[in-house]
């Protein structure tokens, strides 16, 4: 076998630009999949590192849609969830650590003093919104339980909020700022965190207690819409229960296409943190659960919520990214395949070439079995060197890709092994035929071939 990689090295020395114009193929077609590999890895990491930003273990807990009058609402449009879900879920439910509500808010300005700005987001919730958005506080203290109770008009602020209000470096605990035309007293600062999967800022931002933002923030003291406003559903959302019936009562059909919950402390949605990534699941079906009996449904009947958690995002997101990057290993693969037929061609040319030689070494001793050996041989060394190569090529591409768009790229050690493994797979299946057809040559018409 040495002497026979020793002849194969002698070969494809006799003519090195053409070896490796040969072998251009293969390293282009592996650098591409192995730049493809690294570069979808990345976004794979990335796409799991801004899941876990938003709170990792998360389950979503929204109303469904309703129907006014045979029309379908927007999702998320029904008023079932209250604050009370919420402490059932936290209370309930063992593999549920931590249950916020959430009312959704309207835009803001918040200004201090000659200083103002918009926050991006304008969040809510129970003194849980901490854990469960996995926030932590560097300055000052989150709001309390106490403060939830009495809707305190206190807030904790993200870093940008904070530097636009707070350009002396000052620190803004303690400090009172406006949030449109209700005075806050900021009594944290949150810990930087970067970028979500929008790209959009998460330190832009304020949170308030839940209650808080129902009955001070909130446009009309209600419960945000599904348009992104807010809306009265009830006038004792506003005005206080009487005694004296205004109205007359309305009959079935009227109850049923209009709605008019009673409850007064609803909230648009409940976030939960499942104790564990293996616990979500059986978390879900504890909520489900709960919130069926809660609600008064009987079986068989839809429920009137919606369940949803980060896993079936972090699913959703990676499974595109996935489909990209095989898309374009696929391409990367066509080249590889372009390589090898370019490869074939070659070790044809070369059998043509030394049928002389073919036949002098059959005519010496050789059998059919050691030439068809010796051709493989340098068809595999072709492809192998090419794919060092492309490995090589592909890292470098990968690098420059990531220093110049600023993508996150993840080595891959199975891309590597896959490259080594494909690259001597296609010298091995596009050099047979060539050495195949080397090894049936009659040794006297060789050595009378001109």
């Amino acid at each position: 076998m040495l002497q026979i990689l020793n002849t194969a090295l002698v070969a494809l020395r006799r003519n090195v630009a053409r070896s490796l114009l040969t072998m251009l193929g293969i390293v282009i077609g592996i650098a591409a999949v192995i730049t493809m590999m690294e570069i979808g890895g990345g976004a794979s990491k990335q796409i799991a590192s801004s899941i876990s930003n938003m709170g990792s273990n998360v389950i979503m807990v929204r109303s469904s849609a309703t129907q006014r009058a045979g029309v379908a609402a927007a999702a998320g449009s029904g008023i079932t969830l209250t604050g009370a879900d919420c402490d059932a879920i936290r209370e309930n439910c063992p593999s549920v650590s931590a249950a916020t509500p959430k009312v959704r808010g309207t835009s803001v300005q918040a200004i201090r003093g000659p200083y103002n700005c918009q926050p991006g987001r304008v969040d809510s919730g129970s003194v849980d919104v901490f854990d469960v958005g996995e926030w932590s506080v560097e300055d000052g203290a989150p709001f309390t339980d106490r403060d939830v109770s009495a809707s305190a008009t206190v807030c904790v602020i993200g870093r940008t909020v904070a530097e636009a209000l707070f350009p002396d470096g000052a620190s803004p605990v303690g400090e009172r700022i406006r949030l449109n035309n209700t005075i806050f007293t900021v009594c944290g600062v949150l810990k930087p965190k970067g970028a979500n999967l929008m790209g959009e800022d998460q330190n832009d931002m304020v949170i308030v207690p839940w209650t808080t933002m129902r009955n001070r923030l909130a446009r009309s003291g209600g419960v945000a819409s599904a348009g992104g406003g807010s809306s009265s559903h009830s006038r004792g959302d506003r005005y206080a229960a009487s005694s004296v019936s205004l109205y007359p009562a309305r009959d079935a059909t009227q109850t049923a296409n209009y709605l008019m919950p009673i409850r007064f402390d609803n909230v648009d949605s409940i976030q939960c943190k499942a104790a564990s990534a293996a616990e979500v699941d059986a978390a879900m079906e504890e909520i489900r659960a709960l919130l069926r009996a809660r609600h008064r449904l009987r079986e068989g009947a839809e429920d009137d919520f919606v369940l949803h958690n980060m896993s079936e995002m972090l699913d959703a997101l990676t499974s595109t990214s996935t489909l990209m990057t095989s898309l374009l290993l696929i391409v990367a693969l066509i080249s590889l395949v372009v390589g090898g037929v370019g490869i074939m061609n070659i070790m044809l040319v070369s059998v043509t070439e030394r049928t002389r030689e073919i036949g002098l070494r059959m005519a010496v001793g050789a059998r059919g079995g050691n030439i068809l050996v010796q051709f493989l041989v340098e068809s595999l060394l072709l492809c192998v060197a090419g794919g060092v190569l492309g490995i090589a090529a592909g890292r470098v591409c990968s690098m420059v890709v990531s220093a110049w768009k600023g993508w996150p790229v993840a080595p891959s050690a199975a891309a590597i092994a896959m490259s080594v493994a494909v690259s001597a797979t296609i010298g091995v299946a596009f050099g047979f035929y060539p050495a195949w057809r080397a090894s049936r040559l009659n040794p006297i018409d060789a050595l009378r071939y001109e």
